[in-house]
């Protein structure tokens, strides 16, 4: 048994070239949902926020808004966009 004190690993920053407003101007003229909701947690975590606020605002969970955060320092706005998933096209068809 490990009784040793664990550290909690350091949050990744996010990128300096946008700022809360406007990433909350962003969310308003989008047309998806679920854009909307990831730039308003991002939002709230420029404002000075934490990730565990930001992940209740988003309704989702830390591990969420850690990966959206990685997205968003990557790509900016768009990176925080649906996605196709990866890997095959699925094979089955409609049964008539």
């Amino acid at each position: 048994m490990f009784l040793g004190r664990f550290t909690m690993p350091r949050a990744i920053s996010l990128r300096t070239d946008f700022d809360a407003a406007t990433l909350r101007r962003q969310a308003r003229r989008s047309r998806e949902a679920a854009l909307a909701r990831r730039l308003l947690a991002l939002a709230a975590i420029y404002d000075g926020g934490t990730r565990s606020e930001a992940a209740r605002l988003g309704h989702v969970t830390l591990q969420i808004v850690r990966d959206w955060v990685i997205r968003f320092n990557a790509d900016g706005p768009d990176g925080l966009r649906d996605r196709k998933a990866p890997g095959p096209t699925p094979q089955l068809t409609a049964v008539s």
